[in-house]
């Protein structure tokens, strides 16, 4: 016989928990608020039932009672009772009650389920979170994972308090509790997220028809993409990190003294898939969903011209094949949240306290398959975040950088809230709907191929951001650290030589200089390959490193580039990147630079003649667009003589070819830093342009 929810008997609601550092609170904790209210008896057992780890023998609830910072979604018992409903009209269990479970593993399990889903553990340093500090985009991800791994997602309605998280409704009144050490929000639902992968999901839609992505999942089929779309945890590098046999960083000199590098302690992988509604397809090709086929699909490619050089053959897993290159294009590696397809921190005008874009932002991501760019962008104009747009833009001299109009045929693909209900909230990715087709056209590469390329070089590493590394709200002097490749290939596109000590540094919410707010730092005896993101279209381009030379120990490296990463050629003389606009700073004194660099005035003219004197010496200011430190500040970043853009490459590229950038230290010194911030793409007819300059932003 079932045993009722409401009919739960607490036992005592202090358990042993390890305490360590921590020590319990003597008024009001999460736990205690839970004791104390019958709504909470189903959840309040459960807690004390799962353990806080498979290495603890403590339970969840011992937890809840200690010192710390918890945001916990906690069921009621209205909402465990229909969880175990579903469950049993699913036939997983035989009952919609706990005697229901056919045996011990099963219970387990989906105790663990309903207790970590329910909980984010911010620790004794990062806040809990109240709805003021929920995620503002509707389909935004809380930064932190909860205790079951995963990522939990936020959506909003036209009434303002009905907020859902995964899916599951919060109670209007019973949420916001603060307690001493957290909040507490009610739902009305379990938060459940699927187990499932990206792969799994479309093969069930392709494989028993499913309305709604039927087309996009038979294209994706048709290609090949599924075994890769299964992945989601590199399990040699879990086995790596567990062991050992990933040694620990060295500890680096900061501001803030020696600092050891922080190990991830995973490699997760992930997928962003924009996916064109069966709505799309059956207006474009003019037939039911179901009856749509490949060939249609691949006849509709080629009778509207798109991949003009591609193959039209029936090898569709070829990255040549004009099918595969239309898929591809939608699909990023890495697993982004419509809060993280464009990161907003210290551009100009921006704060975080109103989270409004303002300026014109981008992101430049390489899709998977044949590579290619996808430009995200957002300003206030815009209405949101668009895949391929491009505004005309005020940036001139003393221009705002807003956009100014958009032609239609330029206004791109407005990106919309994720699908993330039920099943589609998978582990290793996120799907977003999209109403018009999405493809890499000559349009779009005609006009990437008109405009200055600014990428975050983290931006181009997606171990990065599947890795909830890049911009993240951690504590002053938040560090990471990466092993040598020879120890472990932690990044598919960065080759770390042995003794290269190479570490990211987290600004975001601090006041460091950079673009975005972060950095990568290495140390030791530097030797670092990147493989480059693709250019859009054949020219030559110039490459510039962005160089924050207010450091001390910063060194000076040679720059090798070119397409056979084992054969790199280099490139003029070695770089000293502890040259800024006004001084050389080295250990032993500060000496003056030659750079050419002087403070704008009142004339223009006269200021352009400055750039073009310091572009003479192979430099540039730095850009316009950020604020030189944290947000809203009036100066910007191209107003500090210590923040300079270094013309490192002016090279014939081809958009076919894979180029690689190299950075070797010619100091004899490991103490040395060096310092890395964002690249720069600029074609020839941009930064060589007789009628329209290049742009200060």
């Amino acid at each position: 016989m079932c045993t009722l929810l409401a009919a739960i008997t607490l036992v005592a609601c202090k358990e042993h928990i390890d305490m360590g550092a921590r020590y319990v609170m003597k008024e009001e904790t999460a736990y205690s608020y839970l004791c104390k209210h019958d709504r909470y008896s189903g959840y309040v057992d459960l807690l004390q039932k799962v353990p806080v780890s498979r290495l603890s023998s403590s339970n969840v609830g011992s937890l809840l009672s200690a010192r710390g910072n918890f945001t916990v979604f906690a069921p009621d018992n209205d909402a465990i009772q229909q969880y175990l409903d579903t469950l049993a009209s699913k036939g997983i269990i035989d009952a919609p009650c706990w005697e229901g479970f056919r045996d011990s593993s099963s219970l387990d399990s989906i105790r663990k389920v309903i207790v970590y889903n329910s909980i984010i553990n911010g620790g004794d340093h990062l806040a809990a979170y109240d709805v003021a500090q929920f995620p503002i985009n509707d389909g935004g991800e809380f930064p932190l994972n909860n205790m079951y791994d995963r990522k939990l997602i936020v959506n909003y309605f036209d009434d303002p308090d009905s907020i859902t998280i995964n899916g599951a409704l919060m109670d209007e009144r019973n949420n916001n509790i603060r307690v001493l050490n957290g909040f507490i929000h009610n739902v009305h639902s379990v938060v459940a997220p699927t187990n499932n992968t990206l792969g799994t999901l479309l093969n069930t839609i392709f494989t028993e028809k499913q309305s709604g992505y039927y087309v996009s999942a038979m294209l994706v089929h048709a290609v090949g993409l599924l075994d890769t779309l299964q992945a989601y945890r590199d399990e040699a590098y879990e086995a790596a990190y567990q062991t050992g046999q990933v040694p620990k960083m060295i500890a680096h000199e900061s501001g803030v003294g020696y600092t050891t590098g922080r190990l991830p302690e995973h490699r997760y992988i992930g997928f962003t898939f924009f996916a064109e509604t069966d709505e799309v397809w059956e207006k474009e090709i003019g037939k039911n969903r179901f009856d749509i086929t490949v060939d249609d699909v691949v006849d509709w490619l080629k009778s509207n011209g798109y991949y003009s050089t591609a193959k039209t053959d029936g090898n569709y897993k070829s990255e040549d094949n004009i099918l595969n290159q239309f898929v591809t294009y939608h699909f990023l590696p890495m697993r982004l949240a419509s809060d993280r397809l464009v990161l907003h921190w210290n551009e100009k005008g921006y704060s975080s306290q109103r989270k409004q874009p303002t300026v014109v932002q981008y992101e430049y991501y390489t899709c998977m398959g044949k590579r290619r760019l996808v430009k995200f962008l957002e300003s206030a104009e815009s209405g949101g975040v668009c895949i391929n747009r491009f505004p005309t833009i005020d940036n001139a001299r003393r221009g705002t950088y807003h956009e100014i109009s958009c032609d239609a045929d330029k206004a791109g693909i407005k990106v919309p809230v994720p699908e993330t209900d039920g099943e589609f909230n998978v582990r290793n990715g996120i799907i977003y709907p999209i109403d018009q087709i999405m493809a890499y056209t000559d349009q779009v590469r005609d006009n990437l191929h008109k405009e200055r390329i600014r990428f975050d070089i983290v931006s181009a590493m997606p171990e990065m951001m599947n890795n909830d590394i890049r911009l993240q709200y951690y504590s002053l002097g938040q560090r990471w650290g990466f092993p040598f490749t020879s120890q472990y290939p932690y990044f598919d596109d960065v080759y770390i030589a042995d003794e290269s000590w190479f570490f990211y540094y987290n600004g975001y919410n601090e006041t460091m200089k950079n673009y975005q707010g972060d950095e990568l730092n290495v140390r030791g005896f530097l030797d670092v390959t990147f493989r480059l993101p693709p250019v859009p279209a054949d020219g030559i381009y110039e490459i510039r490193f962005n160089v924050q030379s207010e450091g001390y120990n910063r060194g000076m490296v040679q720059f090798y580039w070119g397409e056979n990463k084992d054969n790199l050629a280099p490139m003029g003389i070695p770089l000293d990147i502890r040259m800024s606009g006004l001084e050389r700073r080295t250990t032993s004194g500060t000496f003056p630079s030659n750079v050419g660099w002087e403070k704008d005035t009142q004339d223009d003219d006269y200021n352009a003649e400055v750039d073009k004197k310091m572009r003479n010496n192979g430099f540039m200011k730095g850009a316009e667009i950020y604020c030189d430190g944290g947000q809203g500040l009036s100066v910007m970043a191209r107003a500090d003589p210590v923040i300079v853009r270094r013309i490192i490459v002016r090279e014939p590229m081809k958009a076919d070819k894979t180029y690689y950038l190299r950075f070797k230290s010619v100091l004899d010194d490991q103490t040395r830093e060096f310092y890395m911030d964002y690249l720069e793409y600029c074609p020839k007819e941009v930064y060589d342009n007789p009628e329209t300059p290049e742009d200060i932003w």
